[in-house]
């Protein structure tokens, strides 16, 4: 909870859009992570499994509810508080799961495309596309919406 609570906090936020839905799939992941006691290598094969389970959870809810009500993003959430690129997260928001996710842990979470590939369990070259894809998209909504 203390070494990887936030970030799959956000990851969950980053599909959910709602504090209470994000926190449940946190509290969910965890459980998880004490019923099954998987034995991981190392802490970058726990981080990957949590995250894969967290991202797992987070799409069950997505489904399970299918009427998502969207929360403000928090600027504490938002780039680490700086104010300045939080209309950035909230254009994020509005991009598709598939490039949505690759963005967040990505840039969020500073992962690499080798690693976001194992988490996704999707080839590399497939990460790379939707992270230029997300890109494009990313640009031409900020374009439309923030004038930029």
């Amino acid at each position: 909870m203390t070494q990887y609570g936030s970030s799959i906090l956000r990851l969950a936020y980053s599909y959910l859009h709602n504090m209470d839905d994000a926190e449940e799939i946190l509290q969910e992941t965890l459980i998880q992570y004490l019923k099954t006691a998987p034995v991981l290598e190392n802490e970058a094969h726990e981080k990957a499994w949590l995250f894969r389970v967290a991202g797992n959870l987070s799409k069950n809810r997505i489904a399970y509810n299918r009427v998502r009500s969207t929360d403000e993003l928090k600027e504490s959430l938002a780039a680490q508080q700086r104010e300045d690129l939080s209309f950035v997260w909230e254009a994020v928001k509005d991009l598709p799961v598939k490039y949505r996710e690759v963005i967040h842990l990505f840039y969020y979470e500073g992962l690499s495309t080798a690693q976001i590939a194992a988490i996704l369990e999707q080839k590399e070259s497939t990460v790379r596309s939707h992270l230029m894809r997300g890109r494009e998209k990313l640009r031409s909504i900020l374009k439309e919406g923030y004038d930029i």
